[in-house]
């Protein structure tokens, strides 16, 4: 399956997820699908007939209310059955809003607090570096989330330790819960800031996936990386796309419909 594809299905999975749970954050998702595609498609080892095989590379989704779009990822790519996404966000369904780990094969740790996907991912990173292993740790942050301290404590700590095998994507959409970042707080240069902190930064459009798949495969050698994707909230759904009413609503009645039937046409 090619990244395209994948991404195709990530989000015609994610809306019929979110409609059917009445679940949120489908803006969210729908901003780091190409991200997610080709992590899983073409970056990534991953074992989906062996979840824990000790030779994969790790993931955090730091931003875990984007979680419909691992889960979606995850089941497209043979970890567990794409009729299971039926049951997201339903009570007893092991496929929780916030992504979760507990009895989801693929997923290594639990987040929906933001800040501390970023910290475990360089905790994970440090791990594997003394432990002489060769998997790397990718780990996807929100722009929004960057107002947390913790993501800055977790750059600091990964400069420190030199953890090139540690790879940070920004899914920078520039909207954050309810208002764009610029009115909720200003990141302002926010590519020097990571190289302030002592990071190698790429900054790309984040729905390019020759450009995603260029950036994921650079690395430093004393230096961990991020990658600053200029994403659009909601992209695929034209009447989603940089809409801060898409964080939270989940699509319904004609919304659903639309959405539906635009995605069969980018088919």
């Amino acid at each position: 399956m090619t990244s395209y594809q994948l991404a195709w299905k990530i989000r015609r999975d994610a809306i019929e997820m979110t409609h059917v749970s009445n679940g949120s954050h489908i803006g969210s998702i729908l901003s780091i699908a190409d991200i997610v595609a080709v992590l899983y498609s073409e970056i990534m080892n991953v074992f989906p007939a062996d979840p824990k095989n000790d030779l994969r590379d790790r993931f955090i989704l730091s931003k875990g209310h984007a979680g419909a779009a691992i889960y979606a990822a995850l089941a497209e790519t043979g970890f567990f059955p794409v009729e299971e996404l039926k049951t997201h966000y339903a009570n007893g369904s092991r496929l929780s809003g916030h992504v979760s780990h507990k009895d989801v094969p693929g997923v290594d740790f639990s987040t929906g607090s933001l800040g501390h996907g970023m910290c475990v991912a360089s905790g994970m990173a440090l791990a594997a570096k003394r432990d002489n292993k060769m998997h790397r740790v990718y780990v996807i942050i929100g722009d929004g989330e960057c107002d947390e301290g913790s993501i800055w404590e977790g750059a600091l700590f990964a400069n420190h330790f030199r953890l090139s095998n540690l790879t940070v994507i920004i899914d920078h959409n520039k909207i954050q819960s309810l208002d764009k970042c610029e009115n909720t707080l200003e990141l302002l240069n926010l590519a020097e800031k990571w190289r302030a902190f002592g990071w190698h930064v790429i900054e790309i459009d984040g729905h390019d996936h020759q450009s995603l798949k260029q950036a994921l495969h650079t690395y430093e050698v004393e230096k961990p990386t991020c990658i600053i994707a200029h994403t659009i909230k909601g992209k695929g759904i034209s009447f989603m796309e940089d809409k801060v009413l898409w964080h939270y609503r989940a699509p319904q009645g004609e919304d659903y419909l639309n959405a539906i039937s635009e995605l069969e046409v980018d088919k």
